[in-house]
């Protein structure tokens, strides 16, 4: 399965993650904002529709830039960086978010892939 992430810097370099709702995969860890890709879909197309979908903000997907990539037995995991949004953040489905530093990141429970890829980007 392939699915897309954002990691969206403000200017303060915080980065935008979002923690899963209990009861799903993964419930309860912070991750990078994203979703499944859909059949016929592009990997960017993708990413504005879930970030839409859950945030309320808007992606130009041609600033989108590939910064890596993590994998496990079930889903490859691509991240994409960006460095601005149209919008105002607001959790769609309920979910918390939050804007943190690295390092504040680094210290939250994380889903295991968006563990993985934090690491990459230090």
């Amino acid at each position: 399965m392939l699915v897309v992430a954002l990691c969206l810097e403000d200017a303060d370099g915080r980065l935008l993650l979002a923690r899963r709702p209990v009861g799903k995969h993964h419930g309860g860890l912070w991750e990078f904002p994203g979703g499944k890709v859909e059949p016929g879909e592009t990997s960017r197309a993708a990413l504005v529709r879930e970030v839409a979908e859950e945030l309320a903000i808007g992606i130009d997907p041609a600033a989108l830039v590939p910064l890596t990539f993590a994998e496990d037995d079930r889903l490859v995991l691509l991240l994409f960086g960006a460095w601005s949004a149209k919008g105002e953040v607001t959790g769609l489905e309920g979910q918390e978010w939050g804007w943190f530093t690295r390092e504040a990141a680094a210290a939250l429970p994380l889903a295991p892939l968006d563990k993985q890829m934090l690491h990459l980007l230090a």
